[in-house]
């Protein structure tokens, strides 16, 4: 059995200058996610200002502990899936789909984490009636979690493509485009972990 090792600095082949990374196709869904979170923040900047005392008292209620475990989930999976990148430029294919694999694993305890949140939630009795800081906290981090899981559904998709052979040393920019829209997902979720469960 190969062992996986992490890639070395050096290892990977310089892409071209002024490549974009995956395709223009990914960028024009991460420019819509971006654009869409960023209306989602104002919505929460608005409220907070009408209600400051709704989301302190909110952010005390919430459990920090999940906050932190879909932090760590998201960063491990990001860094898997960069490692998958960086082992395929180098020819090494079957780490890369180990890395992959690696990556799909982690990134599903994302769905899992969430739902034992939201279990803990409704048995303290939060729900999205249960006051303007809940209802956008629900709302933003639901519209995270449908964004991730999409991400996922992306992830089993270059999966089976890199089983069958569709990428390379020479061509991979399907698995640098699932890279780029993960990352972008990760660089939400670490915008909404401090303005619900530390900064609030």
């Amino acid at each position: 059995m190969t062992a996986i090792t992490f890639p070395t600095p050096e290892a990977p082949t310089a892409p071209s200058v002024g490549r974009i990374p995956g395709n223009k196709g990914i960028w024009v869904g991460i420019t819509c996610e971006f654009v869409e979170f960023m209306v989602l923040f104002t919505v929460y900047f608005v409220a907070r200002a009408h209600f400051p005392e709704a989301f302190e008292q909110g952010a005390e209620r919430l459990s920090r502990t999940a906050g932190t475990v879909i932090t760590l989930l998201m960063l491990t999976s990001s860094f898997f899936i960069a490692c998958s990148v960086t082992t395929l430029r180098t020819g090494r294919r079957r780490q890369s789909l180990l890395w992959l694999v690696a990556g799909l694993v982690v990134a599903l305890g994302y769905p899992v984490a969430k739902f034992l949140e939201i279990r803990w939630n409704l048995a303290h009795g939060i729900n999205g009636s249960s006051g303007i800081f809940f209802t956008v906290y629900y709302y933003l981090t639901f519209n995270h979690l449908v964004h991730a899981m999409w991400g996922i559904l992306g992830i089993l998709w270059v999966l089976a493509r890199h089983l069958a052979g569709g990428y390379s040393a020479e061509e991979y920019s399907g698995l640098e485009a699932l890279a780029s829209y993960w990352h972008a997902t990760d660089i939400i979720w670490l915008v909404i972990f401090p303005f619900f469960y530390v900064l609030a």
